[in-house]
């Protein structure tokens, strides 16, 4: 896995999870509209989106619409979700499925576009940290490639604090910083919440953003988040 240099300096962060279904674009979207309602011109982008549904005559992804109503921009499905794919797995085997391949380059590129009409990007990826895109590239070089810290969305279930632990240690054993990290509740029954957090919060050793709760309404989660520890990087 060849590193590469970076074409221009992106101002921003990148979204990854501790998992799969824990809530990156949820967590995207709130803090779209937080850092956005400090004045910034803030750009949702999910970098790759697997899973699509015919809706009203064209093909969407969940993923991609939510992050495309967060963003007051006024960008396009392609410039937020600049590579979908039809089928819902694994990239790299939906982009077999199609016959298409996924262009490390071009992607980069249309990353990096959509970066540039904003003051800062809010990259998401895919799956967890480490997900395979070609033989010789996954979300850990995407990472690299685009040189922004990090921010983790820790999923709450059982076994969070392992998953989390983890993927912190592969974020900065690639040379990457973790600038924060959110919680949000996944299984609402969880047990012992509050000391999961602290266990988090002691071994993660970054500023947590916050901790969102099971939400009714998606709109109040920018009001669970304190984006303030994001500024230095921003």
């Amino acid at each position: 896995m060849t590193l590469r240099p970076l074409a221009q300096a992106m101002q921003g962060f990148f979204i990854t999870g501790t998992d799969t279904e824990i809530g990156k674009t949820f967590v995207t979207a709130a803090l779209t509209r937080a850092l956005a309602a400090t004045g910034r011109r803030v750009a949702p982008v999910k970098s790759l989106a697997a899973g699509q549904e015919f809706v009203d005559g064209r093909w969407v992804n969940e993923d991609v619409a939510t992050l495309l109503a967060a963003q007051n921009l006024g960008l396009t499905d392609a410039e937020v979700g600049p590579l979908q794919f039809r089928e819902p797995c694994a990239p790299h085997i939906a982009a077999r499925l199609e016959g298409r391949g996924i262009a490390r380059d071009a992607l980069l590129a249309a990353i990096r576009a959509t970066a540039a009409r904003a003051d800062l990007a809010l990259v998401e990826g895919v799956g967890g940290f480490r997900v395979p895109l070609t033989d010789t590239w996954d979300t850990t070089d995407l990472a690299v490639d685009l040189g922004l810290p990090v921010i983790l969305v820790v999923g709450l279930r059982l076994g969070c604090i392992n998953h989390a632990l983890l993927t912190a240690e592969a974020v900065r054993a690639r040379g990457l910083r973790l600038a924060a990290w959110v919680a949000n509740t996944v299984d609402a029954h969880q047990p012992h919440v509050t000391d999961n957090l602290h266990a988090l919060q002691a071994g993660l050793k970054a500023p947590c953003l916050g901790h969102i709760p099971r939400l009714s309404d998606p709109l109040a989660a920018p009001a669970c988040l304190d984006i303030s520890p994001l500024v230095a990087f921003a």
